[in-house]
């Protein structure tokens, strides 16, 4: 990992050293997102299977896996794994279950009623990174909103083959439309269709470089499909202290580093004797492993910066807008009110970034690429669309109605005046008449 000070730098210095190591391949990733689209578009199934074969080694003998599979899925796993997923599940449905959200319904004037309603949308899809790391916490993540919100149809999108745990996960969830597709072309067929995957309102989950794309160019297209946020390759940034653990900090750099070679952790501290008995750390602990050679890759990108004080270490933590953000300091929580951006906090010594990717409740489906700044952590609301509405009496209209023409003069909108005037004449005729 590089080692920088962060005063020694100029601001543009700063600038290029908090950009992703994904964000500087951005244009060539895009074209080959484009082209593959492209090819999902004008072939279907066809370009499925080719494109699984190509960039995943595999001849599909079927894109649609049935209810035996998962079935067998679940007598393949031991009791253990299969206790572990119920218990994440249990906890991960209580915290969104709390999120539910509430209709609202105002009068706000005698005879003006405005009211939101909320409406599931009917058909999701989800795609579950897979490869070399099968994600079944992830099928819990995106299936249990959508399970409480109640959509109608929930598509899931995973890597062939697709594991065991990823199969069990997803029965917990009652998903049972399941397609052995991974990468852009998975996005391609959830947004488009084909004809073995009808499309989908809005596609929900995190993947590689190529998914984010994909899901931003789908989002952008009136075609296309709606998406819950750019999620891409993870990253966490842990700003911490002289008396933080190494051990601690380095075991938390190293559980987000082997997630990918495009992942990105940073260590942000006022600290340099930490920052060297860190470094050692992930050496020492590097070979106990398995996954080195990702980690290794990651970790070729990652950063150590040294800073003056905790109000600046907060500073940069708001200026990189973190995926996860681990405060490993005296008084964690006191510095929380300084975080602005930042898709997750974890608090304290003792709350490993591993509690929130599996089991604590919350969702670790969260913005990255410094999105942490526009976009929200994933919830259950983001299952929802909101509608407002709104109903007038006679007498309403007739209160509000000097209020709307008046408004409406003065945008030179007169169309929008005589939509209020016309009803306006017609009550005061309907009143002459009657008297």
């Amino acid at each position: 990992m590089k080692t920088v000070i962060w005063s020694e730098l100029s601001e543009s210095e700063r600038c290029t050293l908090l950009e992703r190591p994904a964000q500087r391949q951005d244009d060539s990733i895009k074209s080959t997102v484009t082209e593959v689209i492209r090819q999902v578009q004008s072939r279907g199934d066809q370009a499925l299977r080719e494109l699984t074969q190509r960039y995943d080694g595999v001849i599909l003998d079927q894109i649609r896996l049935g209810r035996i599979q998962q079935e067998q899925a679940a007598r393949g796993l031991s009791s253990a794994c299969k206790k572990a997923l119920r218990q994440a599940y249990r906890n991960i449905f209580s915290f969104h279950q709390a999120q539910q959200p509430s209709e609202v319904s105002v009068q706000t004037q005698p005879g003006v009623l405005c009211e939101q309603v909320i409406r599931a949308y009917q058909s999701v899809g989800l795609y579950i990174p897979g490869g070399s790391a099968p994600l079944p916490s992830t099928v819990l993540m995106l299936g249990i909103p959508a399970q409480q919100a109640g959509c109608e149809r929930v598509v899931l999108c995973s890597p062939p083959p697709i594991s065991d745990e990823i199969l069990y996960a997803a029965s917990l969830c009652g998903i049972d439309e399941i397609y052995c597709i991974g990468g852009a072309q998975a996005v391609a067929a959830m947004a488009y269709g084909t004809e073995s995957i009808l499309p989908v309102d809005k596609i929900f989950g995190p993947g590689n470089s190529y998914v984010t794309q994909a899901k931003r160019q789908v989002s952008e297209d009136l075609k296309g499909a709606a998406i819950d946020m750019p999620a891409g390759p993870s990253e966490v940034l842990i700003i911490a202290d002289d008396k933080a653990r190494a051990d601690f900090v380095a075991a938390d750099l190293l559980s987000q580093a082997e997630h990918g070679p495009d992942s990105q952790v940073v260590l942000v501290s006022t600290s340099d004797g930490l920052l060297v008995k860190v470094q050692r750390e992930i050496q020492r602990q590097r070979a106990q492993l398995s996954r080195d050679p990702i980690t290794a890759q990651a970790l070729d990108a990652s950063l150590m910066i040294q800073a003056q004080s905790l109000d600046q270490c907060c500073d940069i933590a708001n200026r990189y807008a973190p995926e996860h953000l681990m405060i490993q300091t005296r008084s964690a929580r006191s510095l929380l009110r300084a975080i602005k951006y930042a898709g997750s906090v974890f608090l304290g010594d003792w709350s490993p970034e591993s509690a929130g990717d599996y089991a604590s409740g919350t969702n670790h489906v969260l913005p990255t690429y410094g999105y942490a700044r526009r976009c929200s952590s994933l919830g259950l609301a983001d299952y929802y669309r909101r509608i407002t509405v709104q109903e007038l009496t006679p007498q309403g209209l007739l209160q509000l109605a000097e209020t709307i023409t008046e408004i409406a003069g003065a945008e030179k909108l007169d169309a929008h005046q005589a939509a209020v005037t016309v009803r306006v004449e017609a009550l005061e005729k309907e009143l002459c008449d009657v008297s």
